[in-house]
């Protein structure tokens, strides 16, 4: 399965934007999914995950309260809706397919990572 990230930009403090993760094939509606960051000189870090079904969620605690993850498995599309963002939200933003039982923020966990797409936040 291949998996493409879409929709980041550059917004301001305390704007919002949405990106989205399209699989290749329908297989992934059988898998968890998660959003994984990296920002510039730091290590990629978890951000959100949603299980198969879409009816179990998972945030750090970064971004709890302000960002929701959704999926629409007739669309085979992930979603992040990030509201109310912060500069430290700067990052190039990952979806990946989980792929063995772990913990739903641990990345060994996933494979099939998308190739990334780039949120700004400025202040």
């Amino acid at each position: 399965v291949q998996l493409q990230a879409s929709g980041g930009g550059s917004v301001q403090t305390g704007g919002s934007l949405r990106i989205s993760c399209v699989a290749s094939d329908r297989t992934v509606t059988r898998y968890g999914l998660a959003w994984f960051r990296q920002a510039p000189g730091k290590e990629r870090e978890f951000v959100a995950a949603i299980n198969d079904k879409g009816y179990s969620t998972y945030y750090a605690d970064s971004v709890k309260g302000r960002f929701t993850i959704s999926r629409d498995n007739a669309e085979n599309t992930m979603y992040l809706q990030m509201d109310s963002l912060k500069p430290e939200d700067t990052a190039v933003y990952y979806c990946a397919q989980k792929v063995r039982a772990s913990n739903y923020d641990d990345s060994n966990g996933y494979a099939y990572w998308g190739q990334g797409t780039l949120v700004t936040v400025s202040s």
